[in-house]
């Protein structure tokens, strides 16, 4: 280290750039490994800030540039006491020498705005931790995180060269903070000319200004000071051209973005940094240019004084469930458990309507038991039933010609069970013994007045079972294809297909009232231009009422979903898209609420959001609970949940 800094302090005397970038780059690798910051750097950084300093600010560009990634580096030591002294007064020395080389022209537009970043760093300002995670703007997507829930929030097509100015500049709060006389910036201000960027923005240069008169302390807004960088970037980038296009995209990280999680309005300046001190939630639509999907709605909402959007975003409290502002929603009814946790995870869920009763709903899960409870008030109806020596994995009900409701349960070692839910008794005893296990089951209803148990495994076998005997009657999947998701969709009072997603990511068509599984029937498949036009894999299906027809949804691991008219195989509507926070593999159900409205309900297998999704108006509504979710139903107004500790409901209407 003592020879490195000696051949530093002779390059720095014979005034030899190259030898100086030589040197320094040697002796950088060991002052900062991969983010780590040694613990001696704060002995040598005095010495080479003293050596770079008195170099030509040309030249030093770099060296300014790797100090600010070292003072902002995430896993940096606390100075020693013994040092903080000479440390802080280096610093003051790299502020200014640092200005000095933002000040020299011939700077690409890139590297100028890390050097603008790394001067702010050294002004011990929050935004210099900016520089360690600067977005890469060959992108055109911007990740940012909530100062107050912590959920990063993607707009994916953010970074576009804007077309004109945004709505309104940020403003300095007043008095704004001001520096003690002898800071650095003062040329800066000066440099920042008015036609640096274009008519429209001088309002943003006029804030860079003001910045730069009254000198960059820590309590100047983030927003305040990007408006700073991005205006050097324009006056000292270079090529021109280029650097006032990279500035224009930079000025708009001083707007604001909508949390799509809290649904609460922040400054993008905020959603940079890490825990930043003093972050305030913004009151109001006004200004903000993004939403928490990335649109601009609220901007133009706000400009045209119309009135901002109903609150869409929910979330669990203990046993409620409140608006992002706390407004109550309705309560969470948690299904009891006879023996605390000796139910565990429910992994399979079935509703029993009654005639003349309120719905029952079925649950099981690890333990192999299944339960009963009454979907008014969460009480068990039956002590659990031991019907499988294994997991249940998937559970259906079927409704008999003769007036009869059956529950059927599908264990991971191949079995099947039959139970009558309004006595609790078995209807026959557990069979089958199927490679896999049975992981999927839906009900067919066949012309010729026959009401089949559908069943599919991972292995590819599709099966169709008389309820009562267990006798297998029909199969179906005759290329094998392994599924991972079935579902029957009616297109009539007797007839229904049903339809599978593969683990491939295909859809299969299946008529039941067929004999040859070769044969299609009224099978119609999916478009497979339709599919691949919109890259869609398909992990779940379910099928969906409508007022006028049954449909069918398929939902991918993007958290994509599009409904189809199984008469055409084409899509309906625009679909689902994709949505932070609700990637994985997909858990789908379908309800109608009062008026006739449907809505779909979509969540991630052992994640914690469901997002609502109503496909005529398009309306979206997210939900944050405090659970990991497993498996969906519906049951009237009301919503399901199996999670990794039991059931719950909650209402899909304001209670």
């Amino acid at each position: 280290m003592q020879v490195l800094l000696a051949q530093l302090a002779s390059a720095a005397a014979t005034g030899g750039g190259d030898a100086w970038r030589r040197t320094w780059t040697d002796l950088s690798g060991g002052l900062m490994d991969d983010g780590v910051v040694a613990d001696g750097a704060y002995a040598a950084l005095p010495h080479l800030v003293e050596a770079a300093a008195v170099l030509p600010p040309g030249q030093t560009v770099d060296f300014w540039v790797d100090l600010g990634f070292m003072v902002t580096a995430d896993y940096r030591p606390p100075v020693p006491a013994d040092l903080e002294e000479g440390f802080g007064a280096a610093l003051r020395l790299a502020e200014r020498a640092a200005t000095r080389s933002l000040l020299a022209a011939g700077t690409p537009g890139q590297v100028c705005a890390q050097l603008a970043l790394s001067c702010v760093a050294l002004a011990s300002h929050p935004m210099g931790e900016v520089l360690g995670q600067f977005p890469d703007l060959g992108d055109s997507g911007l990740l940012l995180s909530c100062p107050a829930c912590g959920s990063d929030t993607e707009i994916p097509d953010f970074f576009v060269d804007p077309a004109r100015a945004p709505l309104k500049a940020p403003l300095l709060p007043s008095p704004a903070p001001v520096r003690e006389e002898g800071h650095p910036w003062g040329e800066v201000a000066a440099a920042l000319r008015e036609e640096a960027l274009g008519e429209g923005w001088e309002p943003f240069l006029q804030v860079a200004r003001d910045v730069a008169v009254r000198g960059v302390s820590p309590e100047t807004p983030g927003q305040a000071v990007l408006c700073l960088v991005a205006g050097m970037v324009a006056v000292r980038g270079t090529p021109q051209r280029a650097a006032g296009k990279l500035a224009r995209r930079l000025m708009s990280l001083t707007g604001h973005f909508r949390c799509w999680d809290c649904e609460r309005t922040w400054t993008i300046a905020d959603g940079l940094v890490e825990n930043p001190d003093g972050a305030l939630p913004q009151h109001g639509p006004a200004g903000a240019r993004t939403d928490f999907d990335g649109s601009t709605a609220a901007a133009e909402s706000a400009a045209a004084g119309q009135p901002s959007r109903a609150a869409t975003r929910f979330r669990q409290e203990d046993n409620a469930v409140v608006a992002a502002d706390g407004t109550p929603w309705g309560r969470i009814s948690v299904f009891s458990d006879s023996v605390p946790g000796s139910l565990g995870g429910v992994y399979a869920l079935a509703v029993v309507s009654r005639p003349g009763g309120p719905n029952l709903v079925a649950g099981a899960g690890n333990k192999g038991v299944v339960c009963l409870w009454d979907v008014t008030d969460g009480r068990l109806v039956h002590d659990p039933l031991p019907g499988h020596p294994d997991a249940v994995r998937s559970m259906t009900t079927l409704l008999l010609p003769d007036g009869r409701v059956l529950l059927a349960s599908g264990g991971d070692s191949g079995t099947i069970a039959m139970w009558n839910p309004l006595t609790g008794q078995p209807v026959r005893e557990p069979a089958g013994d199927w490679p896999g296990g049975v992981t999927e089951m839906c009900t067919a209803v066949v012309p010729d007045g026959h009401t089949l148990l559908v069943t599919a495994t991972p292995k590819g076998a599709v099966r169709m079972w008389e309820p009562d005997s267990g006798e297998c009657v029909r199969r179906l999947n005759p290329y094998g294809s392994p599924i991972q998701s079935v579902t029957a969709v009616p297109i009539s009072a007797d007839h229904t297909l049903i339809a599978a997603a593969d683990t491939a990511g295909r859809v299969h068509v299946w008529d039941p009232a067929v004999d040859d599984p070769w044969d299609r029937g009224a099978a119609v498949q999916l478009s497979a231009r339709a599919l691949a036009d919109a890259d869609h894999r398909v992990a779940a299906v379910e099928a969906v009422w409508t007022p006028d027809r049954t449909l069918l949804a398929t939902a991918d691991n993007l958290g994509v979903v599009m409904l189809w008219d199984l008469s055409t195989g084409t899509p309906v509507g625009d679909g689902l898209p994709s949505s932070t926070g609700t990637a994985g593999p997909p858990l789908i159900t379908a309800a109608t609420q009062h008026g006739g409205r449907t809505v779909l309900i979509t969540g991630t297998r052992h994640g914690h959001r469901l997002r609502v999704w109503e496909p005529q108006t398009g309306a979206v509504q997210h939900i944050s609970l405090d659970v990991s979710l497993t498996c969906l139903a519906t049951a009237g107004a009301d919503l399901i949940v199996g999670h990794d500790r039991g059931v719950l409901s909650l209402p899909l209407g304001r209670q």
